[in-house]
């Protein structure tokens, strides 16, 4: 583990109603949790709203955006770290095949129908219109700074468990 730097802020217990002077000190996983939260909440409610699940939405994608169309083991394996248990993917590739959205060929491959293509194009328009919801006020520098701060933290934990 690297020792603390010189320059260490003290770490102060959560608190949602922070100041601007006071965020410094701030938990990073209490705050970077309550987004996750309230943003895949938001999500997930505009998308219940139609009747379509957001993992429904990871997999219309993963079948229409790769060079080759996937096989279901493809599609649940690469999708598998997102969802919110080991079988939940494998489950949504059922719906949509019931749902007449994706349909596999004779070497077991899946495809999106027509009707899932439409659908998969509709999802792209919702999380589009509530990705500038998510992201009013915020210019795409001052995104892009979070997500590279994000990220540095999580290559910073990385580093000392590896």
């Amino acid at each position: 583990m690297k020792p603390p730097a010189s320059s260490a802020t003290d770490q102060a217990p959560a608190d949602p109603t922070a100041s601007d002077e006071a965020l410094a000190t701030q938990p990073i996983g209490y705050w970077s949790g309550l987004a996750h939260t309230a943003v895949t909440r938001h999500l997930r409610d505009a998308m219940a709203r139609i009747d379509v699940t957001q993992p429904q939405y990871w997999v219309l994608n993963r079948v229409n955006g790769g060079p080759a169309a996937p096989s279901r083991e493809e599609v649940v394996s690469q999708l598998t770290p997102l969802a919110d248990g080991p079988h939940e993917i494998a489950r949504v590739v059922d719906q949509l095949l019931h749902r007449g959205w994706l349909r596999t060929d004779a070497t077991h491959t899946l495809h999106l129908t027509e009707a899932g293509e439409a659908a998969r194009v509709r999802l792209r328009s919702l999380v589009t219109e509530l990705r500038a919801e998510v992201h009013e006020g915020i210019s795409d520098e001052e995104y892009v700074a979070a997500l590279k701060v994000l990220r540095r933290m999580v290559a910073n934990v990385e580093e000392v468990t590896s």
